[in-house]
């Protein structure tokens, strides 16, 4: 699954420096360049249920392949793309594809793990994505520059059509495994048993059920402003500010970027061990703070140094934020529940995917860079002072273990 993962996110972290200038190629004002990465979420936010629903149905390993059939074609239909318009539809389609993929491997991954090793396992999980996030700008940097900027989409529909060949080949099925795992089926391990959902709730009676608990609630809520300060302002406004402020070019703002994916990736495993150890809450708090800092340093910062300064801090941000988050989403899920549980929470966190650039755009568009940055700080600050007064902790190891 880290294999799965990271191949369909180096593509993605491709983009991140060239697509809103791939967009704004098209002549276009800021608010429409937000609204090419908006798109991608709003696909993202329909798929996710509908990805969890039919992982239920048919299949954890069935359906990963399809979100890479996705990826694939939306972007290849990106980078061949002849007008502004077309984009947008591509990059929907592309969109359907990546919250497919994300909302099935976080719901293999519930499957697969239980609460005392959770919060390392989806560290690694994590891990390998925001790895494979952060160091693909740099390639991507060096394509956009060297072969032009449609290239890093090509190279996006290629990793995707790998990562759809894994997910078919190489994983296996885990649906039979949290049915086995609940007790809700007994006897030989056949598909039909594995996906028969008539003894569980209605999909859409679980996700309400699941809404309904303050802890999830939350959970979403601080995912989905993770999702509004990573996409309207990590892909959108801080490309744009290095190029304008600093002076950066593609290739600059790729390698800054990756040199923070490393520092995320090193300090994500011990962020999981702390997370069994003493729970979900004492990491995701600071990690939102850790975020409002990175971005605050993005708006202050003078010159390269301190732009590249502002990329580790957020890229060690980024490998917080995302372990414990889906560990505790994840432990918020009752029995057989893993799919709705872990597809309601990407859900969740792609309406703030299709917020943040939107909103964002349009407060660069009035009030230019700086405000937007310093908002979206503003935003995922009080969001982990709101979780770290309301939100119950969902897990806490009772025994210190050794690994």
């Amino acid at each position: 699954m880290c294999l799965f993962i990271a191949v369909n996110q180096f593509g993605f972290g491709a983009l991140i420096p060239v697509l809103p200038l791939y967009a704004e190629a098209f002549g276009v004002p800021a608010s429409a360049v937000g609204s090419t990465i908006a798109v991608y979420g709003l696909a993202r936010m329909f798929s996710a249920p509908m990805a969890g629903r039919f992982a239920d149905a048919r299949g954890r390993r069935i359906s990963m392949a399809m979100g890479g059939a996705l990826c694939t074609l939306g972007n290849l239909w990106c980078g061949l793309a002849s007008g502004f318009s077309e984009f947008v539809i591509a990059r929907f389609i592309a969109g359907l594809g990546a919250g497919w993929v994300q909302s099935v491997g976080l719901i293999v991954l519930a499957d697969i793990s239980e609460p005392q090793q959770r919060g390392r396992m989806m560290a690694l999980y994590q891990g390998s994505f925001l790895f494979a996030v952060g160091i693909g700008p740099f390639p991507g940097g060096w394509l956009a520059q060297e072969a032009g900027l449609a290239m890093p989409f090509l190279a996006y529909a290629g990793a995707s059509m790998f990562a759809g060949f894994v997910a078919w080949f190489v994983v296996e099925e885990t649906g039979v495994v949290n049915t086995l795992r609940h007790g809700q089926k007994n006897g030989a391990l056949t598909d039909a048993m594995a996906f028969d959902a008539k003894a569980d709730p209605p999909f859409l009676l679980q996700i309400r059920s699941l809404l309904s608990d303050r802890g999830f609630a939350l959970i979403c809520l601080v995912g989905m402003a993770n999702a509004v300060v990573r996409t309207g302002g990590l892909f959108h406004i801080v490309p744009i500010l290095a190029v304008t402020k600093l002076d950066l070019g593609p290739r600059d703002i790729g390698l800054y970027l990756a040199i923070g994916s490393v520092l995320g990736l090193v300090a994500s495993y011990p962020t999981g061990q702390l997370a069994d150890r003493f729970g979900r809450k004492p990491i995701i708090v600071p990690s939102a703070l850790l975020t409002a800092l990175a971005f605050g340093m993005f708006y202050w910062a003078p010159n390269a140094l301190w732009f590249a300064v502002a990329c580790a801090t957020w890229g060690v941000a980024a490998a917080v934020n995302g372990a414990a988050p889906a560990a505790y989403a994840a432990d918020h899920a009752k029995p057989g529940m893993n799919a709705a549980a872990m597809s309601s929470y990407r859900m969740m966190s792609d309406v703030g995917y299709v917020l943040g650039p939107i909103a964002l755009g349009v407060l660069v568009d009035v009030a230019g860079t700086g405000i937007a940055l310093l908002c979206a700080a503003g935003l995922i600050g009080s969001v982990g002072f709101v979780f770290a007064l309301a939100a119950p902790e969902s897990y806490r190891s009772r025994t210190h273990r050794n690994d």
